[in-house]
C-alpha cells in the first residue's frame, strides 16, 4: 500500500436531498455565455459561437447556507446563478441520446466571478483562472435526484440579492442543453463520475458587497442560500 507524504484533504463532496450519502466531487466544468441575453450583456453574439468551457477546482464548492468570503486582489465580485449537472456515469464520445443516461442528479448553484480580473486576462488574452477558480468560487446546493425529478429543461431560474430581483431566466432559454453540452464535453474530455457542470447563467449578472444575501432558485430543483463575509 502507498504512503502519503501528508495526509491527503478531505473528498470535496456535495450534499443530496433526502439523502446522509454525499456526492464526491471529481471536476466542475462550466459553460461559457449559454443564455443569449447573458451573452449580449458580456458583448458577445451568441448566434455565432460554439459552445466553450472553463474549469474550477472541486475545492471550490460551498455548501448551501455558507458564508461566501469575498475573494482578495479584487474589488468586482460578479454573481451568475447556474442549474447544476451532477454525473454518476462517464465516457467518451457520448451520443446526444445517451446523455442524460450519465446524470445523478441536478443543483443550484452560483458561479462567482472576479469580473475585473477576468476583463484583464481577457484584454491580454490570458487564461481565466485568477478571475474564476479562486477560493469559494462555487457554491452548489444539494443535488435532487434525476430519478425523483426527472431531467427538467424548463423552469424559472432566479437569483436575488437582499430580497431583490437580479437575474431571472428559463433553463428552456440555454443555447446549448444539458445532453448537448454533456456530448461535446465528451469529445474532448473523458467524463466520469464525480463530475459537475455548471449550466450557464441567465442576464441580470452584477457585484456583490460584504453583507449581501443571496437566494437562488431553478424551478423543480431546489433552492441556494449564501451570506458574502
Amino acid at each position: 500500500m502507498s504512503a502519503y507524504v501528508f495526509t491527503p484533504p478531505p473528498q470535496p463532496a456535495v450534499a443530496v436531498l433526502g439523502r446522509s450519502e454525499l456526492f464526491p466531487a471529481r471536476r466542475v466544468y462550466c459553460i461559457g455565455r449559454n443564455y443569449a441575453a447573458h451573452a449580449v450583456e458580456m458583448g458577445h453574439d451568441p448566434d455565432r459561437e460554439p459552445p466553450f468551457f472553463f474549469l474550477k477546482t472541486p475545492d471550490a464548492l460551498l455548501p448551501d447556507g455558507a458564508t461566501f468570503p469575498y475573494p482578495p486582489e479584487t474589488s468586482d465580485v460578479h454573481h451568475e446563478i447556474e442549474m447544476v449537472v451532477a454525473l454518476e456515469r462517464g465516457g467518451r464520445d457520448v451520443a446526444v441520446a445517451d446523455a442524460l443516461d450519465l446524470v445523478f442528479g441536478y443543483g443550484v448553484g452560483v458561479d462567482f466571478t472576479r469580473r475585473d480580473l477576468q476583463a484583464e486576462a481577457k484584454k491580454l488574452q490570458r487564461p481565466w483562472e485568477i478571475g474564476k477558480a479562486f477560493d469559494h468560487a462555487a457554491p452548489c446546493g444539494p443535488l435532487a435526484r434525476a430519478a425523483e425529478i426527472g431531467h427538467p429543461d424548463r423552469g424559472a431560474i432566479t437569483l436575488d440579492v437582499n430580497g431583490v430581483r437580479r437575474q431571472t431566466g428559463d433553463l428552456d432559454q440555454m443555447i446549448w442543453k444539458v445532453p448537448e453540452m454533456i456530448a461535446y464535453l465528451s469529445r474532448y474530455f473523458e467524463l466520469a463520475p464525480g463530475d459537475l457542470i455548471f449550466s450557464g447563467t441567465p442576464s441580470g449578472v452584477g457585484a456583490v458587497a460584504r453583507g449581501d444575501r443571496l437566494e437562488g432558485r431553478v424551478e423543480g430543483v431546489g433552492a441556494l442560500r449564501l451570506d458574502v463575509g
